[in-house]
């Protein structure tokens, strides 16, 4: 398997520098500051990078376990919300809230959300993530 690499450049101090946030291959590039990370500015920050990574691993996870239970889905669509709080610690991602919608033929919720639980815990970032965040999962089935 294939390394996978990003880079970050950071200008200035904490609270008044910025920087730019770079995937390997360019497919994603983003401005980030202090504003970006801690309130409401423009701009991304490591944690929308990450619940990205886990919406995208998650998608991509779930999608092969339909397809393996026989049922390939027409679309799976994850949203994370990823929690970062202060603790005793510093500033810690505490929680990921993973909210996925999935258009799946010939399959029934309950069956969905099996499927969807045994995803959450067979994706690589989920496995990354777990030991330190709690992660939660809601689905819903549209037909």
């Amino acid at each position: 398997m294939p390394i996978r690499t990003a880079s970050a450049l950071w200008q200035g101090n904490l609270t008044e520098g910025s920087g730019t946030i770079r995937t390997g291959k360019g497919g994603l590039q983003g401005n980030y500051s202090f504003k970006s990370r801690f309130e409401e500015g423009e701009g991304t920050n490591p944690e929308e990078l990450i619940g990205a990574a886990h919406a995208g691993c998650f998608s991509m996870a779930f999608s092969k376990a339909l397809a393996d239970a026989g049922t390939t889905p027409t679309s799976v669509e994850t949203t994370a919300k990823v929690h970062l709080d202060k603790t005793d610690a510093g500033m810690t991602v505490t929680r990921i809230e993973l909210d996925t919608v999935g258009e799946v033929p010939g399959i029934d919720e309950a069956q969905f959300a099996k499927l969807a639980e045994t995803a959450k815990q067979n994706c690589p970032i989920s496995r990354l993530l777990s030991p330190g965040a709690e992660i939660t999962l809601t689905t819903r089935l549209t037909s």
